[in-house]
């Protein structure tokens, strides 16, 4: 469910016409639903309530500051991959203590920053990053609470950029290493073991894998208990897929979700920490943009936008499909197009031989589900600048991050005086 509806023949979003977001901001420009992010995130919640929880949303699928804020007056915790997101949690307001801090390369500096705000948990994936974190928190006096990514050979999500578990991926610990890696930590003097982590892939549909996956740590956990470490947390990472379109995605409820793993850990005495990011944001926003022409009378009928690959890569990247709507509806007849964007190359082009009421430039469009992956991995290529992002609450809206000007996109560039 979200907040986007079609009122009086007009598209809203929550009590806002986009109409107006498009004539006061200009498009193309990211519009998300406040009301969205807070149900989708509680939805969350209440799924896994039966369990001792920390749910730290997915810096990675939707940075913004506001939206950060947003989710963290409703409670939630971050799960961050870069100094920056970790600063971007942090001034959001984001408690360090519900902080676990992911990714494969961490820099030293970065591990600094953490141990001095005091985050919650290092997910560690690999025994150099538990050197030189070792190396950090003895040199600072300080201790780092740790959990290892452990890699159990079980792949899930939508596309093989997206699908981190299987032994071929970068990410974690061989599940068959795992083992002699704890007992290394344990030696170590600034580290303190307290949990197992995992997280096998992204728009994850169906739930086996997953399962799989946890019976496999699970077994590892009874295994370190064994061995003697003190074993308390439980990272299930996140991935739970939406459905991006409804002919061919069926992903499983977070109420099914939920209940799958409260069934599995609810007596295993784990605090069990999950990272949705997909899930809450995606749905909670979309990408508003104009028809800047229309080609016909060749072999496709071309619907060029104001939007492009720079903005809303996931087409382009993956292959995403992302539902496009007129914001007006309309009577006119429907026709065959294929919608693309400005950007000089072939693969700007946002999906092919879809209907749409015949279109006129200057309409208005909407790319659905565009909330999460989007503006965060938008560029400026072509000198195209970012796309600005708003946010509605009720009847009223916000710019939460302006459009650049040519001027402030240029500003950090430098000609040598010897060009």
């Amino acid at each position: 469910m979200d907040h986007f509806d079609l009122k009086n023949g007009e598209l809203y979003a929550e009590d806002v016409r986009l109409a107006d977001i498009a004539a006061q901001v200009g498009t193309p420009v990211y519009v998300y639903s406040a009301a969205t992010f807070c149900r989708h995130y509680n939805v969350f919640v209440k799924s896994v309530s039966a369990l001792d929880t920390l749910v730290a949303y997915s810096v990675k699928a939707n940075s913004n500051l506001a939206v950060l804020s947003l989710l963290a007056k409703q409670g939630a915790g971050a799960d961050v991959v870069s100094g920056g997101e970790l600063e971007r949690a942090i001034r959001a307001g984001v408690s360090p203590n519900k902080i676990v801090f992911s990714g494969v390369g961490k820099s030293k500096a970065e591990m600094a920053r953490a141990l001095e705000v005091g985050i919650f948990q290092f997910n560690v994936e690999s025994r150099s990053e538990m050197d030189a974190l070792n190396e950090v928190a003895v040199s600072l006096d300080k201790v780092a609470p740790l959990a290892f990514r452990i890699n159990p050979n079980v792949g899930a999500g939508g596309h093989e950029k997206i699908t981190t578990g299987k032994a071929e991926n970068k990410f974690g610990v061989d599940i068959s290493l795992a083992r002699e890696a704890y007992a290394r930590a344990a030696t170590l003097p600034g580290l303190r073991v307290q949990g197992v982590d995992m997280h096998i892939g992204s728009q994850i549909t169906d739930m086996a894998p997953i399962s799989h996956a946890i019976d496999r740590l699970l077994t590892l956990v009874n295994e370190l208990r064994t061995d003697g470490h003190e074993i308390k947390t439980f990272d299930v990472g996140g991935g739970l897929g939406i459905v991006y379109d409804e002919n061919t995605d069926t992903p499983a409820s977070p109420q099914d979700y939920g209940a799958m793993i409260t069934e599995k850990l609810k007596e295993q005495g784990l605090k069990t920490i999950f990272e949705p990011g997909r899930m809450i944001a995606a749905n909670a926003g979309v990408l508003l943009s104009e028809v800047r022409y229309i080609k016909t009378g060749g072999a496709r009928n071309f619907l060029i936008l104001d939007a492009a690959m720079n903005d809303l890569i996931r087409p382009a990247l993956y292959g995403a499909h992302h539902e496009i709507e007129a914001v007006r509806a309309s009577s006119r007849a429907p026709v065959t197009y294929d919608v693309v964007g400005p950007v000089c190359e072939t693969g700007d082009t946002f999906t092919k031989h879809v209907n749409l009421p015949e279109m006129q430039e200057s309409d208005l469009v909407v790319l659905r589900s565009a909330g999460a992956y989007g503006a965060v991995q938008a560029g400026q290529y072509n000198t195209r600048p970012l796309v600005p992002e708003v946010l509605v609450d009720g009847d009223k809206f916000a710019v939460i991050r302006k459009r650049p000007s040519i001027d402030d996109m240029l500003a950090g560039e430098q000609i040598p005086k010897w060009v």
